[in-house]
């Protein structure tokens, strides 16, 4: 598209096709992209833009907005441009210290809210980021009426940033999660882990392989939170290896990872101690958490 500057105003319809062409190389959505990002703009829902196609928005958000198609053509997520990235059917808060939560780690969602259904208690989110997994699953749990007993939701982060980006989307979204600064598991204290230990430990963690394709496209998120040694594997083989010691006797572990990683995954539960070790799927068939149970 044009500089921002020099473009004259235009209807909605119109924008909108300059910047989908504009997108088409850049986004396998363009067209959403471009409602999106000028929704944003205007400060208004996707469908203003279909009930006033024909209006014309004033300078300041037609610039505003071209410099949003800009970065987005640049490969800057979307969810970075708004700030928000819909999750679980609610709205988070993101930046570029916390990855954007996807649609795939529903699917870790699901299957804790499944297990804590069964088997309530204590449940531990390691590597919160925003706060997606660990806030969905409180909030599940809350608005689940079947059940009357409250369910503590605890989550840890290395980052202080992402700490504080979590916290303030739980406040935001009215539900309550007890965060920790921590690696992994490796800095809670005694005192901060509940007795008998976790009956749920999950995690979405770095398991890109550092030369993996993926990371072209996924530049603008922190790396440290994609990448991870041994083709992807570290850090999920330290977590298994860990976790087993915060949970209780029949407590289990929950772990996303790679599409291409259900085996690796399997044998590193199996070689640490877990039983009734098994991947699931995610809505597209493709092997997505691997969990296991300490017996």
């Amino acid at each position: 598209m044009k500089n921002a500057a020099t473009v004259p105003l235009a209807y909605i319809q119109t924008l909108l096709k300059q910047a989908t062409d504009a997108l088409q190389t850049a986004s396998d959505s363009a067209r959403l992209d471009a409602e999106v990002l000028l929704a944003h703009a205007l400060g208004k829902d996707r469908s203003y833009l279909y009930t006033w196609p024909e209006r014309t928005p004033d300078a300041t958000v037609c610039d505003a907005y071209m410099q949003y198609v800009e970065r987005r053509a640049g490969g800057c997520p979307v969810a970075y441009i708004t700030g928000i990235k819909e999750f679980w059917s609610m709205p988070f808060v993101v930046t570029s210290d916390t990855l954007v939560p996807r649609s795939d780690t529903e699917t870790l969602v699901q299957l804790a809210i499944d297990q804590l259904s069964t088997t309530p208690g204590p449940v531990l989110d390691l590597g919160t980021g925003c706060g997606a997994i660990a806030i969905s699953i409180a909030k599940a749990m809350e608005d689940n009426s079947a059940g009357n007993q409250q369910i503590d939701v605890w989550a840890t982060d290395n980052s202080v940033m992402a700490l504080d980006i979590a916290r303030n989307n739980a406040r935001r979204l009215n539900t309550t999660v007890t965060f920790r600064l921590s690696y992994w598991l490796q800095h809670l204290q005694q005192e901060q882990i509940p007795e008998g230990g976790w009956q749920l430990i999950v995690s979405n963690p770095p398991y890109l392989a550092m030369d993996d394709a993926h990371l072209a496209t996924l530049a603008h998120e922190p790396r440290q939170a994609l990448v991870a040694a041994d083709d992807g594997l570290a850090d999920i083989t330290e977590i298994a290896q860990c976790a087993r010691n915060y949970l209780r006797t029949d407590g289990r572990l929950m772990i996303e990872h790679g599409v291409q990683q259900g085996h690796a995954v399997r044998t590193i539960f199996q070689k640490a101690g877990y039983r009734n070790v098994q991947t699931y799927t995610d809505i597209a068939g493709r092997d997505r958490v691997t969990a296991g149970q300490i017996v």
